[in-house]
């Protein structure tokens, strides 16, 4: 056997023995400390209602003038206290497997967790009801727990 590529070969492991050793060390120094976050706040429930606006039969998209009449029509009345709409792309896979591209509405409601149960129930019932007024497959929903401070 070669001494000179024993030597070699010792050397290499030794050095890598000596930067896996040092990594944790090198990779913490790279992130850097972070205060953690204020609690500031009420505890809330945040929840992302998603709105297609093509129709799988093929009839005419929902206009922006349909959709700020269903808003004022069935959700304003269950959250007097306020909402965001955004407009949105989407895509998703329709039943049939097709992948549908489409102009959206993005609906956010902030709520107290205390009333969570009452506005799970509201929720579901205007998804309901996008889904039928405008032949909808469905509204996706998204739930998260926040804090809020007004």
């Amino acid at each position: 056997m070669n001494v000179h590529f024993t030597r070699n070969r010792s050397a290499l492991a030794v050095a890598g023995l000596l930067l896996a050793a040092a990594a944790p060390t090198a990779y913490a120094s790279l992130d850097t400390e972070t205060a953690p976050a204020p609690t500031r706040g009420t505890p809330y429930i945040e929840t992302q209602l998603f709105f297609g606006t093509e129709r799988p039969d093929g009839g005419p998209a929902v206009t922006e003038r349909q959709f700020t009449a269903f808003v004022d029509r069935e959700v304003t009345p269950g959250f007097p206290d306020g909402l965001t709409v955004q407009d949105g792309r989407g895509q998703w896979r329709d039943a049939n497997g097709r992948v549908e591209k489409e102009r959206s509405y993005e609906l956010i409601l902030l709520y107290p967790v205390s009333a969570a149960g009452a506005n799970d129930r509201r929720i579901e019932g205007v998804r309901r009801a996008y889904e039928k007024a405008f032949g909808q497959e469905a509204v996706a929903r998204v739930d998260d727990r926040t804090r809020v401070d007004f």
